[in-house]
């Protein structure tokens, strides 16, 4: 069976991040996700990770140059090359995914597919005030939410358009869910 090379989608509080921890145990793959990728090339020292460093303490946002550069580091390691990749949280714009496909192929490897975790904005809200984290204030909410719409919305159709998106229902038990990730998984890994 081929690598497992998946990007995961989906609204804050759709479950990417238990859906993925359970996704990198059943495929032997690397989760990569931009936050850990981020705090691991500055930890590094890599000239990237220096670049990056000064940006974050700035107060500012690491554009795509560097986070891009940053992620193709990432998956050109032998630990991706050998047991697939899923990412969460990367890409986030359609300039992201263009660098991701141009990264891959440079590689010589194709995404298997990108997963959109479908959860209604009502029910995510409620998710996110119901972990009664700090700044999961209402107003935080639909600020991440309106924010993840307008730059979403166009990488789904990026996707779409490459024959690579899959939406997933992401409501349900956590078990549920992961059935039926793992159903479309297993199809467009045949």
């Amino acid at each position: 069976m081929a690598p497992l090379r998946m990007v995961v989608l989906g609204r804050q509080g759709s479950g990417k991040g238990t859906q993925s921890a359970r996704l990198v145990d059943a495929y032997g793959c690397v989760h990569v996700s931009t936050g850990d990728v981020l705090r691991a090339a500055v930890a590094e020292g890599s000239e990237l990770g220096r670049e990056a460093e000064a940006v974050i303490a700035a107060g500012g946002l690491v554009g795509d140059e560097i986070m891009n550069g940053i992620v193709r580091e990432r998956l050109g390691r032998a630990d991706v090359a050998a047991g697939g990749v899923l990412l969460d949280g990367y890409p986030r714009t359609a300039d992201q995914a263009d660098a991701l496909e141009s990264t891959l192929a440079g590689l010589g490897q194709t995404l298997t597919a990108a997963v959109n975790l479908d959860v209604p904005i009502e029910e995510v809200k409620t998710r996110m005030m119901d972990r009664g984290r700090s700044d999961d204030t209402a107003e935080a909410i639909s600020r991440r939410l309106a924010l993840y719409e307008e730059q979403t919305a166009p990488l789904l159709e990026w996707f779409r358009r490459r024959g690579l998106l899959v939406t997933v229902d992401g409501l349900g038990t956590p078990d549920e869910v992961f059935d039926r990730l793992t159903a479309v998984v297993s199809d467009r890994l045949r």
